[in-house]
């Protein structure tokens, strides 16, 4: 099975801070952005088209032509918790410090670690493997991106954010 894993285009949100999944608009260049982006799309068909319900996702699914694409939950970013919408500078939460020092495994405050995502972007996986779709297309978040090539072994967990896909960008990853 091939998939390729679409990244949102870009947010409209200050830079530092954190949104996770909060719903964020979209810069104005979304238009030109998707552009791009669909472009890289055409000539391909796709079996099945699954999406983040979360609006950044699902806009540049139905540009592509795929307005009816599946939401799914585990497609989400991160959850940050408390840390939602606020500057990681700004936040006075003891627990950054922790996550700055081991995000693979410490949680946001009342939020999700990066190993618990990866559970998330797994179990999605797993159950999708077991389809008989030979090409899928998935829009989705930077976070689902690195732990879909981690779980396909492209990338190490501790080399993820090194390895993070630009907004529009697109990852092909062949699952057996």
């Amino acid at each position: 099975m091939v998939i390729y894993f679409i990244r949102h285009t870009s947010v409209d949100v200050p830079q530092g801070v954190c949104y996770g999944q909060t719903d964020v608009p979209l810069k104005p260049t979304f238009e030109a952005e998707a552009t791009q982006t669909a472009a890289h799309l055409q000539g391909l068909s796709f079996d099945k088209v699954y999406t983040s319900p979360l609006t950044r996702c699902v806009r540049l699914a139905t540009f592509c032509g795929y307005p009816d694409a599946e939401r799914d939950d585990r497609l989400k970013e991160i959850n940050f918790g408390d840390w939602e919408m606020h500057r990681f500078d700004e936040i006075a939460d003891a627990n950054l410090e922790k996550w700055y020092a081991d995000y693979l495994h410490v949680k946001a405050t009342h939020g999700e670690s990066f190993e618990d995502q990866y559970r998330r972007v797994a179990a999605f996986l797993d159950e999708l493997r077991q389809k008989p779709y030979e090409q899928v297309a998935i829009f989705a978040h930077g976070g689902i991106l690195l732990n879909a090539q981690i779980y396909a072994g492209i990338i190490k967990p501790e080399e993820a954010f090194g390895a993070l896909t630009p907004y529009g960008g697109i990852v092909k990853i062949e699952l057996s």
